[in-house]
């Protein structure tokens, strides 16, 4: 809103100042600012609220070393993460884009769902909470809106680079050196390519998998690009909610990769940076670098409150909105394949516990006495089992965590 009002008043009364609005850098800073001081000082009057209402997080007793005294913790603290993203986005995004208004819609929508479910096991009592086929329509609902979205809407567009030697004779700009200045992009195009690493043109369309020039393959196209979106968004938010086990931990991980695609982002955005890093040019989102500014800061404001030892549990609330943001948010800049490298500690953490259900119903058929892989699923837990201290495993994934981000950004050069 403020950047909306900045930008008349500059249109029609030349303010000094108001132009810095104008600059994503200027906008992302403030975001990030706001963000976290929205976390630190209402997540504090957050928490004491639900301390006297008595929202707190029920533990079963696994038989984890300091589990029991985090008994009564308040839950549902992603409401300050929430918080937290949604106030300076409003206040500093463009909200005619729309990148940022998918973006909006999936965190409200995540944060509902979340939230309904946190709702349930805190005030009716039921420890199994929102049913799960009820998590999975919404899930599911958000991957189609999303992907139709995609597919469909005219403003969501990629421009292609044209080679610069074929017409570098007659349009280029050149400089002294021989050099040329001018970035040449093919006109905008509908398409449903995506990037994915370590290939020589770092290209994918969905397309291919329906080839053909007939409205059936278009079809067909937007029925596994939905697939895929459902998907993505589907296992990226039940990984989140899997790793929020032990004190900012799924906090912490998930701020390095919110950073990653901030990044994406702006690089995608930008014509010159995506011309020098031979990338994907996505028009309009660079805005999105903005959404990424308040996302991260939301996530180091809450993690004052939820480091070891925790004030504050994030709940479904949170877990299940950030999982699901980060994968929209990685769908809508086109670096959804980059996901299984980017959030290698969510995807372990999924497998660890899918590999240990499924590992002890495969004895138990065969054995008639279940038999399982790790002490205990999600692997941080088999840690903790080991006798390793709780901050100490929370650290080391961080710094796996961030191991992978760097990673992730060295991809776009290693083709």
């Amino acid at each position: 809103m403020i950047y909306h009002l900045l930008k008349y008043l500059e249109t029609h009364f030349d303010i000094p100042g108001s132009g810095m609005f104008q600059y994503l850098s200027f906008r992302a800073a403030m975001a990030i600012i706001m963000a976290l001081l929205i976390g630190a000082i209402f997540g504090r009057r957050l928490i004491l609220f639900l301390q006297r209402k008595q929202i707190g997080e029920e533990i079963r007793n696994l038989g984890l070393e300091g589990q029991m005294q985090k008994r009564g913790t308040p839950t549902m603290g992603g409401i300050i993460i929430l918080g937290s993203i949604l106030i300076p986005i409003l206040l500093f995004g463009d909200l005619t884009n729309i990148y940022v208004q998918l973006m909006i819609i999936s965190t409200v929508w995540l944060g509902l769902i979340g939230f309904l479910d946190d709702y349930i096991k805190v005030f009716r009592k039921h420890k199994e909470g929102l049913n799960g086929r009820f998590k999975v329509v919404g899930q599911v609902g958000l991957g189609i809106i999303v992907g139709t979205v995609m597919c469909f809407n005219q403003d969501i567009v990629i421009r292609e680079k044209l080679d610069r030697r074929a017409v570098a004779a007659e349009v280029a700009t050149v400089t002294e050196n021989g050099r040329a200045e001018r970035v040449y992009v093919s006109e905008p195009q509908k398409t449903t390519k995506t990037t994915i690493p370590f290939v020589k043109d770092n290209e994918f369309d969905y397309h291919w998998l329906a080839p053909g020039d007939s409205h059936t393959s278009d079809v067909v196209t937007w029925i596994i690009y939905i697939i895929a979106a459902i998907f993505i968004i589907t296992a990226v938010s039940n990984g989140a909610n899997l790793t929020d086990g032990l004190d900012g931990l799924s906090a912490g991980v998930s701020a390095s990769i919110v950073a990653v695609l901030g990044i994406l982002a702006y690089l995608s955005g930008n014509i010159i940076y995506a011309d020098y890093l031979n990338i994907m040019y996505i028009p309009m989102s660079g805005e999105l670098f903005v959404f990424a500014a308040a996302f991260l800061g939301a996530l180091i404001g809450f993690i004052w409150y939820n480091c070891f030892p925790a004030q504050v549990f994030m709940g479904d609330t949170g877990s299940l909105a950030i999982g699901g943001m980060i994968a929209v948010f990685a769908l809508l800049i086109r670096k959804e394949l980059l996901l299984p490298i980017l959030c290698g500690v969510f995807l372990v953490e999924s497998l660890s516990v899918m590999i240990q259900v499924s590992y002890f119903k495969y004895t138990k058929r065969k054995y008639g006495e279940g038999r399982r892989v790790f002490l205990m699923s999600p692997l941080h837990h088999h840690f903790q089992k080991k006798g390793m201290p709780e901050s100490k495993i929370v650290v080391r994934f961080w710094i796996v965590q961030l191991l992978l981000a760097a990673i992730t950004l060295v991809t776009l050069k290693i083709r």
